[in-house]
């Protein structure tokens, strides 16, 4: 296991001027998780992310 969450999977090529990853990391935020977004070069996709495994809740978009 690598340690981290995925909370939510974005296609980097999303319509100009909208960030749906920061969205939903920022809402995690709110929450009290430390989630952040990331880069998977290899899937051309955002990923937001809790390192630790901190929450058993994942979810894809």
């Amino acid at each position: 296991m690598n340690g981290r969450t995925v909370l939510g999977r974005f296609p980097a090529g999303g319509p100009r001027g909208s960030w749906p990853a920061e969205e939903l990391a920022h809402a995690a935020r709110l929450e009290g998780q430390q989630a952040e977004v990331v880069m998977d070069i290899a899937t051309d996709m955002f990923l937001v992310i809790v390192r630790g495994g901190e929450t058993a809740a994942t979810a894809s978009a």
